[in-house]
């Protein structure tokens, strides 16, 4: 099922554009929203949930039109905001209720609810102090209480580890896994590479409001053909690489002067044969692996260079 469609999203503040022509097509589970800050993560959700409105271009989302469906989408929606969004002087077992009526629900099921989900999110014996009390581990998790409280069918979650120490975000992240378990899409929005390597299905990169990278976890840590770190020694600096480039591998500069070389269909005898005839040496070649950290990098500075 097609959870969310975006296709050419452009959103604006002002003369700054923050999104720019986006383009998606995600199918439903647990999705992580990658990028670096001030990449649109928040832009997207808000656009999304109906907060933004889109200079140009198209989204929907549960197969509904944003802009057009209102409140009968953000009934199905459930969202997590980066900031604090309590009422001074409301219990924990108040603040979810509140956000379960402001979801449609009737006061009493709201209530019932409420109870439900903070037990779930490990607050059940704390849900009668004030918020404002709480850590702010377990503010957090008060704000995953408020999102799920009306029973979405998507959670878009913005920064949930914010803040946490190591154990604060294990315990949220094994609550995301629940959630996608018990059959609830997720876009779980996130600068952490390891927090969407933890939980997530399928990963969007965003950077400078374009996307960068999108795909499944699966099949991005798979490579296409073997990729070859390798580091010469020349009399020529130069002349390995241009036999390289003429024999039409895909080269990337790594570190220490080292080149990374994918290798098609080709026998790692042909580098060596390469090396001979521009008269260079090979010093160190090995088989290189490279993580999705790598790959998120090599991404996000396609279009280098960047300000600095």
């Amino acid at each position: 099922m097609t959870l969310l469609r975006t296709h050419n999203l452009t959103v604006r503040y002002g003369n700054k554009e923050a999104l720019t022509s986006l383009s998606l097509d995600i199918d439903a589970g647990v999705i992580g929203l990658l990028g670096p800050n001030g990449a649109g993560k928040s832009t997207l959700l808000k656009t999304l949930l109906g907060f933004l409105e889109p200079s140009r271009g198209s989204a929907e989302v549960l197969g509904l039109p944003i802009g057009k469906s209102g409140a009968a989408l953000r009934q199905r929606l459930g969202y997590f905001p980066e900031r604090p969004v309590f009422v001074p002087g409301l219990s924990s077992i108040e603040t979810v209720a509140l956000a379960g009526e402001i979801g449609g629900l009737a006061r009493g099921d709201a209530l019932a609810r409420a109870h439900e989900v903070l037990w779930f999110a490990g607050l059940g014996e704390a849900r009668y102090r004030l918020v404002e009390e709480f850590s702010t581990g377990m503010q957090q998790r008060t704000k995953l209480a408020m999102s799920l409280v009306h029973d979405p069918d998507f959670v878009l979650l913005d920064e949930p580890t914010s803040g946490l120490d190591p154990v604060g975000r294990r315990q949220m992240l094994d609550l995301v896994r629940q959630i996608g378990e018990r059959g609830v899409s997720v876009l779980l929005s996130t600068h952490l590479l390891h927090d969407v390597e933890s939980v997530c299905d399928s990963v969007v990169l965003l950077d400078k409001g374009k996307l960068a990278l999108h795909g499944k976890l699966s099949e991005l840590k798979q490579q296409p053909g073997w990729v070859y770190e390798i580091r010469v020694r020349e009399d020529e600096p130069g002349t390995f690489r241009k036999a390289l480039a003429e024999s039409g591998l895909l080269i990337e500069e790594g570190r220490d002067g080292q080149l990374r070389i994918t290798l098609e269909e080709r026998p790692t005898r042909f580098l060596f044969e390469l090396a001979r005839a521009s008269g260079a040496e090979i010093r160190h070649l090995r088989r290189f692996e490279r993580s999705l950290e790598e790959q998120f990098l090599s991404a996000v500075d396609r279009d280098a260079p960047r300000d600095s």
